[in-house]
């Protein structure tokens, strides 16, 4: 199965059906969720691997109800919500902050009673859409994580006893997690801010016809590295603080777009945010955010006010330097926010700038 590519070109994972398998008999066992009993709703495409696992061979294991939709509408996803008594919803954050932003509260309050779980997944689901959504629709918001690579969950929160908003959660039944060393092939000690790695029968082989091998042996196990960043707490909590690849060095400093993303959805106006670095010769990387406003808010805030508003939320490295307002952000077809494709974006840009300079100069 493909990769999603959010950070660079996609790559064939090589998964075998004891893969696909252990990994649907894992979340069945940490759901703790009876067969023939539930109700899914599924909008993800199932030729990605979190549509694929976690909706489609997952309701199919447990005989549940799977009600398909053929692209994501909010007003119908909530219809069909209603309609099916759906019971669980596994979705992205792009969905969850949609639904947030299209439909009235009264409308998502009609959840009370009905939805029992809301499964995130694929990216970061901001704390303050959690809070916001739980507290409407009385749902419990379950952040997962995992892999094209690992079939795909790794780890996830507990959907009853105790959980920790803003956590991936503890590992999967079976599954070995720790931090490693992003450099060398050595684990670190608990409370470590490393890559987390990962060990389990949901593991793949190794990527097809591809010469990247994302594997090393440390304590007599294979570890696939995820290419994220993150540690773990005193109860083994898992949290990431961001991808490898995005974390952006502004004079010295390493800035995770993650942290700086989280704080934006805290403002009133934000819908969306992404933040990436941009090449600058003076500090190495800017700070830029590129925001989708709220409908009520456009046209009332300035780039401006959002920049002197996230000064007072954030450190002095920390805050943007640069915002841009976009009516929507680019994303996958799983939803996924893609910071690459804004990157690759400002690099033609930059490139474009340097040219007109020296035709000028020139």
């Amino acid at each position: 199965m493909f990769t999603g590519g959010t950070t660079g070109v996609p790559k064939l994972a090589a998964l075998t059906h004891r893969n696909v398998v252990s990994n649907v008999y894992f979340q069945k066992v940490w759901f703790n969720r009876k067969e023939a009993s539930d109700r899914a709703i599924g909008v993800l495409p199932f030729f990605h691997v979190y549509g694929f696992g976690s909706i489609l061979a997952l309701t199919l294991t447990l005989a549940a109800h799977m009600v398909l939709m053929p692209r994501f509408d909010p007003m119908e996803f909530h219809r069909n919500v209603l309609k099916y008594n759906v019971n669980l919803i596994p979705g992205a954050p792009t969905l969850y902050l949609a639904l947030l932003k299209a439909l009235p509260q009264g409308e998502m309050a009609k959840w009370r009673g009905v939805v029992e779980m809301c499964f995130s997944g694929a990216s970061p689901l901001p704390v303050e859409a959690i809070n916001r959504l739980e507290s409407i629709t009385g749902c419990r918001v379950v952040e997962g994580y995992g892999l094209t690579e690992t079939s795909p969950v790794i780890a996830a929160n507990p959907l009853y006893g105790k959980r920790k908003v803003g956590s991936i959660g503890l590992p999967m039944p079976g599954t070995l997690m720790a931090v490693a060393d992003p450099e060398e092939p050595r684990l670190l000690p608990r409370g470590s801010t490393g890559e987390i790695v990962v060990s389990g029968p949901q593991v793949m082989m190794g990527y097809v016809g591809g010469e990247e091998n994302p594997f090393f042996e440390a304590c007599g196990l294979r570890w696939l590295r995820t290419g994220d960043i993150g540690y773990a707490d005193e109860e083994w909590f898992f949290y990431i603080v961001d991808r490898k690849k995005d974390v952006i060095k502004y004079k010295g400093h390493s800035v995770y777009p993650r942290m700086i993303e989280e704080a934006l959805y805290r403002h009133p106006c934000v819908a969306e945010a992404a933040v990436i670095g941009v090449p600058d010769e003076v500090v190495g990387e800017n700070i830029k955010a590129f925001i989708a406003l709220r409908p009520e808010c456009k046209g009332k805030v300035r780039e401006e006010d959002i920049i002197e508003w996230a000064k007072k939320e954030l450190g002095g490295h920390e805050y943007p330097r640069l915002v841009e307002f976009r009516d929507e952000l680019p994303k996958n077809l799983a939803g996924k926010i893609l910071r690459r494709a804004l990157r690759e974006e400002e690099l033609r840009r930059l490139k474009e700038q340097v040219k007109g300079q020296m035709k000028k100069e020139g």
